[in-house]
């Protein structure tokens, strides 16, 4: 039977077990399995190349994403360095531009070196710029929508048309819209990744990364590189991982309608300069959310008015949303990204992105959105 979000995420591959009739599917903490006859080996062999608990995990997670195949690895970079060793020395990958600092950095500081690999950073809004930069040697096309953290979203369908025509696989990071908001595989895209800190998980107590894939290359591909690379969670962080995403469209619908309203009210409020929120008609790209998506997102980026004192008297002020790094849980956070997330990138890449010393990033809780509109209007009150 055909069954909907809710009822996969809670019950695809997790019937009640048969020997002790547990509805919760026990953790298993053995690091090693026994073998029949010596060389002759079980469904398990050593907790890194396969594990109950995670085997679990990645089977839900990929049937959520309507991927084939699903791999879980200790965290969102992880799984994008996992990604990047199937890749040749001397390989170019087109990303756009905006992408997470981390994944930036990881990008140009750390394989561009150490693997060889070329990137070209572009903003992948206009189709004509990912064209122009696909060359020969590409073999990857790395997107980010809604992108970190300026939320420009990116035509997926688009994308993956012009990476037809080059026999190109496009990898889509869905981690600010979560399965619940968006499936990239549904739209062509080959590989899907999620950093599973945020909103997969959604507590803010577990750091993993995930991927699913419908390309049979990449899966055989990622298969071998996840045993091989070892960058795999621990049996209880998939379990964590596992309880969290059972409610996540109930998160996410409450994670949604809140920061519909925060994003309302910040667009009148006298001292924002400019709201960047993927579901107000004002977003440059709200034709293509509403139709790749089916919402909105937490998250919420926005230019107070003045610059960096202005912005620190704003965030000291507030109490509900948590000045911390990191996003997708029920807890609200707030955060600099020039001064914390993004870091990493250079003063000038980030000037010409526009993140400014004024732009500040949340991550909408589930609270009750008037105590975070009240939050926020005290935080505007010391400016």
């Amino acid at each position: 039977m055909s069954h909907g979000f809710s009822t996969k995420a809670i019950h695809f591959a997790q019937e009640p077990d048969p020997h002790t009739r547990a509805v919760v599917g026990a953790i298993s903490l053995s690091t090693t399995f026994s073998q029949v006859s010596p060389g002759v080996e079980g469904a398990y062999v050593y907790s890194r190349s396969g594990n109950p608990t995670r085997n679990t995990f990645e089977a839900v997670f990929a049937e959520l994403e309507g991927g084939d195949k699903g791999f879980a690895f200790s965290s969102g970079l992880g799984a994008t360095t996992t990604v990047l060793h199937g890749l040749e020395p001397g390989d170019h990958v087109v990303s756009s531009d905006d992408v997470y600092g981390g994944t930036n950095r990881l990008f140009q500081r750390v394989t561009a070196k150490s693997q060889h690999l070329t990137f070209s950073f572009v903003d992948m809004i206009d189709m004509a710029n990912v064209e122009a930069a696909i060359t020969p040697k590409t073999k990857l096309i790395w997107v980010e929508t809604p992108t970190n953290p300026t939320l420009k979203i990116v035509d997926i369908r688009a994308i993956v048309e012009v990476a037809k025509k080059h026999n190109v696989p496009v990898l889509v990071d869905n981690t600010f819209m979560s399965p619940y908001n968006q499936r990239p595989l549904e739209l062509g895209a080959d590989i899907v990744m999620h950093s599973v800190t945020k909103y997969i998980n959604g507590h803010c107590d577990v750091v993993m990364g995930v991927i699913a894939t419908k390309n049979k290359e990449w899966e055989e591909k990622i298969t071998f590189l996840q045993n091989a690379a070892g960058c795999v969670p621990s049996a209880f962080d998939c379990y964590l991982a596992l309880r969290g995403m059972k409610t996540l469209a109930l998160r996410m619908r409450q994670h949604n309608a809140n920061a519909m309203e925060i994003a309302t009210f910040l667009q009148s409020h006298p001292k924002v300069e400019k709201v960047l929120y993927p579901g107000l008609e004002s977003h440059p790209q709200h034709a293509f959310a509403k139709k790749q998506q089916d919402g909105y997102g937490g998250m919420i980026s926005f230019y107070i008015k003045g610059g960096l004192e202005e912005a620190r008297r704003f965030l000291e002020k507030l109490h509900l949303f948590v000045l911390a790094e990191s996003l997708g849980g029920v807890e609200s956070l707030v955060e600099s990204p020039a001064l914390m997330t993004h870091t990493s990138v250079p003063p000038a890449d980030r000037e010409k992105l526009g993140i400014s010393d004024s732009l500040i990033r949340l991550s909408v809780g589930v609270e009750d959105a008037a105590d975070l509109i009240a939050d926020l209007t005290a935080g505007f009150n010391a400016v």
